[in-house]
């Protein structure tokens, strides 16, 4: 549900990892790159990183550093859809890799929520949960508030349009229609082509095409399958289908891919 620990607690940072969990990495001493999907992302003191579920990530050089790494699910945070609408105001767990370090200037807030947090785990008071979630909040406020003052656009989501990532991001191998998806959203195709093209600039079944490649390639690059079990992983029925679909949505076939990425 949630975890916090501290760089020299969690066990395996350099090894890749995909966690079904959203997680947020403060640096607060040293420097230190992760890895997240095919970027590298150098981070040095007071900078956070947010990666989103089902990213593949891993640490490098991080000896000398010292941090916090704070995992949590999306059910335990997003009791609401203000919830939903917060954990992705300007991008902070972005579906489309974006990820971003930011440095933050008011950082005994952060650090100091991040502590409490961990003695919060650790002591389990009366509604501790309660307190945790109320904390993330105020750290996602906080780094919303760095964004804005640097100039950044303003990215207000709309809690429906990320029920569909996520319904697509969690069923790959369902190979879901649009038609499918509207349905169990409780909405029509009609409105989540509406909400795509308003907060990506593309068609609903467009945006479904490009988390299917972007798992592709992680599939492709981290868990050491063939083509044809990746396609397979995801809904494919026939591989030479597969294999054309991301040649069209990466401009390289699978093997080549993996050839050049494959760890």
């Amino acid at each position: 549900m949630i975890e916090l620990k501290t760089f020299e607690e969690y066990p395996g940072i350099s090894t890749p990892r995909r966690l079904r969990k959203y997680v947020l990495v403060w640096c607060s001493k040293g420097t230190f790159t992760v890895v997240v999907d095919e970027k590298e992302l150098k981070l040095k003191q007071y900078h956070v990183l947010t990666i989103t579920s089902g990213q593949i990530h891993y640490f490098k050089n991080c000896n000398k550093a010292d941090g916090y790494i704070l995992e949590f699910t999306l059910d335990f945070f997003c009791k609401n859809d203000s919830d939903i609408e917060l954990i992705f105001h300007n991008g902070l767990f972005c579906h489309f890799s974006l990820n971003e370090v930011i440095k933050i200037s008011n950082h005994e807030i952060v650090q100091t929520e991040l502590r409490l947090i961990g003695e919060e785990l650790r002591l389990k008071p009366y509604q501790f949960l309660i307190s945790i979630h109320s904390r993330i909040e105020l750290i996602l406020v906080e780094i919303n508030r760095v964004k804005v003052e640097r100039g950044d656009e303003i990215w207000k989501p709309d809690a429906l349009f990320l029920k569909f990532l996520e319904l697509v991001r969690a069923n790959f191998d369902k190979n879901y229609s649009l038609s499918d998806i509207s349905k169990k959203l409780g909405t029509t195709e009609a409105k989540l082509n509406e909400q795509s093209k308003l907060h990506t600039g593309r068609t609903a079944q467009n945006v479904i095409y490009g988390l299917i490649a972007s798992e592709a390639k992680r599939l492709l690059t981290y868990q050491n399958l063939s083509a044809k079990e990746v396609a397979y992983q995801l809904g494919f029925n026939d591989p030479f289908y597969f294999s054309n679909f991301f040649k069209k949505h990466t401009k390289f076939s699978p093997k080549s891919y993996q050839i050049k990425y494959a760890l």
